[in-house]
């Protein structure tokens, strides 16, 4: 199995960065290890948990467009961006 990591600097939420590890399971992209770096930890630390081992497309089509107090996008709409650019 081979393993990329990722690290992803979102924009217009308070996290500052986003890190986690694509391996390859069986042609899946399968998520490892995601970290938030800012915002709001407990619930970061929750979708972390959420989505550990999960296919990375499937999470991405989840968060796609959650939005955070009326900013057009979220941390989680910040880390299907992340995986939608690291899939593409």
């Amino acid at each position: 199995m081979s393993s990329t990591h990722i690290t992803f600097s979102p924009r217009g939420v308070c996290s500052m960065q986003i890190d986690f590890d694509l391996e390859d399971q069986d042609g899946v992209k399968v998520l490892h290890d995601l970290k938030f770096m800012g915002g709001c930890n407990g619930n970061l630390k929750a979708i972390g948990r959420l989505v550990e081992g999960k296919p990375a497309a499937e999470v991405a089509d989840i968060l796609r467009g959650n939005d955070c107090k009326g900013r057009g996008t979220s941390c989680a709409d910040q880390l299907a961006k992340a995986i939608d650019q690291s899939l593409a």
